[in-house]
């Protein structure tokens, strides 16, 4: 296992390009169960979660040719298994995707339950309910759901809570329907479009994706296509935000500003010079020290809960007080206890916490618990006093591609080495 060693002090400046988004590719890969022919899918980051994708489609017998860059081409008339296991679904709960194509697309699906989730509740209720709708059968047994459908049937489905991975496993799922399925209350996250606008590339009839109500007119059948997945909204927000803490300069390439307003809002807040072109976005502080931010995360096209933790990083060496109200998950200040090792002034009340800025952060070993929260501690290393540790980057490594290089090229001071 690896932890990054970083040396606080240096002032980011540069430029670096950004990776593809993560939670894009994932539905993406699993969309890929849909089609009747090869589906190539490009700008996929190189992350742990992306492999346990390869392996869990591998497992069933999908065949995947992967190029030099990251390009997959996806071909599902191999599969010979509809199975998705515990070993895998555990250690990545987007697995789930993989149920509503698998079962639109050959009729069964028996998928691992995904179990708890270390940042709070995340349960797939709404999944299952939804594909029942549709006109599957399904029980679960043993941990297992157990899916089966001859044809699905469109009808209109009314989500209780807002779900991104919900909205998107009953959009794939209602490609092959029978009929038209409307979803309403759906997510609308930049990712949930470019699943949609994927899978209209491969045949799908979807419209209203990135508003509140998604309709799908069922087609017979999905063909391969060629598809690049957009651009990371979350680490292009990492890195603006490291570079804000710093007193920094950074340009970022290969980044989609429009999928980021509400967080380039609060960097401009924070006293940042923000500006932006069709496929970048640069962020100056001149050398100097942010203001604190007042931040209340909800689901797009609000502040999203993937960025509170780096924000709360921001807000402890900023000048004033602010208040960091989490509405999404019930458990996601755990880096709160870290920062306070380093010297953080922090006081948690329920989902909010109060934040008051001290010029300084001093270096300490501390251990990642999640993914956002594992970068907000490289952030915090990155401008205290000393030698930070951060434990278990594991967690960094879902979601995060050879970010201590990036960090590199942008003049930080960060290694990493075998725990």
């Amino acid at each position: 296992m690896d932890k990054l060693i970083i040396s606080g002090g240096p002032r980011l400046s540069g430029e670096i390009r950004i990776s593809g988004a993560k939670n894009a590719a994932l539905p993406i890969l699993a969309a890929t169960l849909l089609a009747e022919g090869p589906v190539k899918v490009g700008n996929i980051p190189h992350l742990h979660d992306i492999t346990v994708t390869m392996e869990l489609l591998g497992r069933m017998g999908v065949s995947l040719v992967v190029d030099e860059h990251m390009n997959i081409e996806v071909d599902c008339s191999t599969i010979r298994e509809f199975f998705a296991p515990y070993e895998l679904v555990r250690t990545m709960r987007a697995s789930i995707l993989v149920l509503g194509p698998m079962l639109s697309h050959f009729g069964r699906a028996t998928v691992s339950l995904p179990g708890g989730c270390a940042i709070g509740s995340r349960p797939v209720d709404q999944h299952i309910e939804g594909l029942v709708k549709m006109g599957a059968e399904i029980e679960t047994d043993g941990g297992y759901i157990h899916a089966r459908a001859k044809r699905l049937k469109g009808v209109r489905l009314v989500l209780d809570l807002v779900t991104v991975t919900g909205t998107e496993n009953l959009m794939m799922a209602a490609t092959l329907a029978e009929g038209t399925t409307i979803i309403e209350n759906a997510a609308r996250e930049p990712e949930v479009v470019d699943l949609a606008t994927c899978l209209n590339a491969m045949g799908a009839s979807i419209f209203g994706a990135g508003t509140d109500t998604i309709t799908i007119e069922g087609v017979r059948r999905l063909n391969g296509a060629s598809y690049d997945v957009l651009p990371d909204r979350i680490e292009s927000g990492t890195f603006l935000v490291a570079a804000a803490l710093t007193g920094g300069r950074v340009k970022l390439k290969d980044a989609l500003p429009g999928t980021m307003d509400a967080v380039l809002q609060k960097l401009r807040e924070a006293g940042a010079e923000v500006t932006v072109g069709e496929d970048w976005i640069a962020l100056d502080m001149h050398g100097r020290r942010p203001v604190a931010v007042n931040v209340k995360t909800s689901p797009y096209p609000a502040f999203p809960t993937d960025m509170q933790a780096q924000f709360t990083a921001l807000n402890v060496i900023s000048d004033g007080t602010a208040v960091i109200s989490e509405t999404v998950f019930e458990n996601r200040f755990m880096h709160v206890h870290e920062l306070r090792r380093m010297g953080a002034s922090i006081r948690l009340e329920g989902n909010t916490a109060i934040t008051s800025g001290v010029p300084v952060l001093k270096a300490a070993p501390v251990m990642a618990t999640d993914l956002r929260a594992s970068a907000s501690l490289v952030l915090a290393g990155l401008v205290a006093e000393g030698e930070t540790v951060v434990d278990r980057i594991y967690h960094i490594d879902r979601g995060y591609e050879s970010i201590e290089e990036k960090l590199t090229k942008l003049g930080a001071e960060i290694r990493r080495v075998p725990s």
